[in-house]
């Protein structure tokens, strides 16, 4: 049986600056069947703000609590261990970590902060791991597709370096960490059996949520989605279906079973 959904944004819901064809239809049908929705992103150039207005602008009404980020779960583990955020993120996400004074000691928070990754930043980064600072990922994403339809270097490459640097392991906050996923579902009072993944990244959207425990991940060949990804990580997809409306499709037709 399936009761609820979690649903990634890139590349699931929008590309870049456009609606994916049949979203809107796509996610009011699952209201209408009375189907709870988590939106579970692992942007992290973006305030979590800006990802609710452009949420809106497209004529999806989601609310805060509905929308979950590696940077919203990084202030909670913040907060939760008292640490104050040395953060190598993008500028337009640095506002979500302001009032952030720790007592406790730093912790090196890092996302995708496109030009700001030079050596200088990652080698002050990589100083502040030595001297004791703390090591959180927002996300471990290899790749993202960019506004020019490509793919290119996500956040993953540079935590990988800084790992390797400072023979330190970072801890995960967004996707494919199990307790973003479970967090998301805890919101809705849904169980790992019930619920349903659907993403455009067979590794750390599809792949992450079965080894979290979920018991389905639906995988769409939009977004990021490269011929043969459905076999290139394991857990492999439930299902890998067209889109978005494709995959309410499924949802629906498997919910009762």
């Amino acid at each position: 049986m399936i009761s609820c959904v979690l649903l990634d944004l890139a590349g699931v819901i929008y590309d870049g600056e456009n609606l994916i064809a049949g979203a809107r239809a796509a996610v009011t049908r699952l209201h209408e069947a009375g189907v709870p929705i988590r939106f579970v992103s692992n942007t992290t150039r973006s305030r979590k703000q800006a990802i609710l207005d452009r949420l809106d602008g497209f004529g999806l009404s989601v609310t805060s609590d509905e929308l979950f980020t590696p940077a919203q779960a990084a202030r909670a583990w913040l907060g939760r261990h008292d640490r104050s955020p040395y953060l190598l993120v993008h500028p337009d996400l640095a506002p979500d970590f302001h009032g952030l004074t720790g007592s406790q000691g730093k912790a090196l928070v890092v996302g995708d902060a496109g030009e700001i990754f030079d050596y200088r930043t990652l080698n002050t980064a990589f100083r502040e791991l030595i001297e004791g600072a703390d090591f959180l990922a927002l996300a471990p994403n290899r790749t993202f597709k960019d506004a020019d339809g490509k793919l290119s270097l996500d956040a993953g490459a540079f935590v990988a370096a800084l790992e390797f640097a400072s023979q330190r392991r970072a801890v995960v906050l967004g996707k494919p960490s199990p307790e973003f996923f479970l967090s998301a579902l805890a919101s809705m009072h849904c169980s790992k059996a019930e619920a349903v993944m659907v993403g455009d990244d067979a590794e750390t959207d599809i792949a992450g949520a079965l080894r979290a425990g979920l018991s389905h991940a639906v995988l769409v060949r939009t977004g990021k989605y490269r011929r043969g990804d459905e076999k290139r990580f394991k857990p492999q997809p439930t299902a890998t279906v067209s889109d978005i409306s494709a995959a309410v499709d499924w949802i629906i037709a498997n919910r009762g079973i």
